[in-house]
């Protein structure tokens, strides 16, 4: 099992890159071990794979455009493919683990256009009502699946037959979640009229990373996603619960601190590199965003990595 701590992504994408993930097997079990992570917080991101996901201890708490959810120790669930999704967490006085399976729905459907693609797998990854499933140990049925999330972590790897017994594990996990959501993808029969905000979100959050070092307005956000701005910031509202300037003030923190981390440049220099113009404006937004400086969370992250 893969031991996490941290996200990378494919540049000018907020699109996870999953480390050791490939075509040949598009599955990888995963330790997320949060409390190393640099924030409290798993930064807006999404990826084409399946999360299945089980919460061994601590408290996460995921936000997806289509709201927020709790999972405490020993509950878990499934983020459907390419939702955006992020995931907040209490870092001081309690451990934060959570355990990941992340594969390619091909994985189970063999091909899309195979009667079970077609059938079991394009009708629960495509539903708009799915985005986040939710797995209760109160519940019977969903502990059921809870129990057999875990199980499937216990496969050993260097096992002969290691991928047939855990693509047949995904398959028995994903024919509980498409039968214990058979009402909700009925409806999906006659469904409405597209939502295009969830992608054009992701094309305006993509255009903030490829360009936030230079001098961005809300115009040219929007037109990255050609829309108007009081639709971008409807957009922005609807799905990240934010401005579009709130969003791209928080990437370019973000960013300034794995430059902190980093120890290689000045404060000026950051500062310029992250857009955000003079070193005194910057120390000023980092300190309201991070509650300290600059050169204080750089001493502070050197502490944390020698201990």
């Amino acid at each position: 099992m893969k031991i996490t701590r941290g996200l990378q992504f494919y540049t000018g994408s907020r699109e996870e890159k999953i480390e050791g993930f490939t075509e040949e097997f598009p599955y990888i079990a995963s330790r997320a071990e949060l409390n190393a992570y640099r924030e409290s917080f798993v930064p807006w991101h999404w990826h084409k794979a399946v999360e299945l996901f089980y919460i061994e201890s601590g408290t996460l708490t995921y936000h997806t455009p289509g709201g927020v959810k709790e999972f405490s120790a020993g509950s878990g669930g499934m983020v459907n493919s390419n939702v955006l999704h992020m995931t907040k967490f209490q870092k001081e006085g309690r451990e934060n683990v959570q355990l990941l399976h992340i594969f390619d729905p091909v994985l189970v459907a063999g091909n899309y256009s195979s009667r079970i693609g077609e059938k079991y797998v394009t009708p629960l990854i495509s539903s708009q009502e799915l985005e986040l499933i939710c797995l209760s140990p109160e519940n019977p049925e969903q502990q059921k699946i809870l129990h057999m999330i875990r199980q499937a972590f216990q496969i050993p790897e260097e096992e002969s037959g290691y991928e047939l017994q855990i693509r047949e594990a995904l398959s028995e996990i994903w024919l509980e979640l498409f039968r214990q959501n058979q009402s909700v993808l009925h409806k999906q029969k006659y469904p409405g009229p597209a939502d295009r905000s969830k992608e054009q979100i992701k094309q305006m959050m993509s255009y903030i990373q490829e360009n936030y070092a230079e001098k961005l307005t809300v115009s040219g956000i929007a037109a990255a996603a050609f829309v108007s701005e009081r639709e971008c910031y409807r957009i922005f509202r609807k799905c990240l619960q934010m401005t579009p300037t709130e969003y791209l003030t928080g990437f370019r923190i973000q960013t300034a601190c794995r430059m902190l981390e980093e120890g290689r440049k000045s404060i000026t220099e950051i500062a310029l590199d992250c857009g955000m113009g003079s070193g005194s404006y910057f120390g000023k937004v980092f300190r309201k965003y991070q509650g300290v400086s600059p050169l204080a969370y750089r001493d502070r992250w050197r502490d944390f990595t020698n201990k």
